[in-house]
């Protein structure tokens, strides 16, 4: 498949999982403060990997990811209601800690400029 259909497709399933897991998920262990941060899809479109962000305490985090994960088949029913593939990709939910890590390195860096004589702002 080219790149450039993958990607779309990435990007598609993206939004259409987010509006799902906003609108149409009532389990009380998915945090409102949940989200999609990217889709991974495999270019036989057989398996997908939805990378979640959620902001809140490890307990938090590990009850979404619970929650998601035993919502995995709604999620790729209604997926394949809205997107017309041939294929609707098995989903398989992953925390992302990607924006956490950013951030902790912007303090850092926020802490080491503080500390330093006459360096430049971040």
């Amino acid at each position: 498949m080219p790149k450039h259909r993958q990607s779309r497709i990435n990007e598609e399933m993206k939004r259409e999982i987010s509006d799902i897991i906003r609108t149409d998920l009532n389990d009380p262990r998915i945090s409102t403060m949940a989200s999609v941060v990217a889709v991974e899809v495999t270019p036989d479109l057989r398996f997908a990997k939805v990378f979640i962000s959620v902001l809140g305490n490890d307990q938090e985090k590990s009850e979404t990811i619970k929650g998601l994960v035993s919502a995995a088949g709604f999620v790729r029913r209604e997926v394949g209601e809205r997107m017309q593939l041939r294929h609707t990709p098995e989903m398989h939910f992953t925390l992302d800690t990607s924006i956490e890590h950013g951030a902790s390195i912007l303090k850092l860096l926020k802490e080491i400029n503080k500390n330093s004589d006459g360096g430049e702002t971040i």
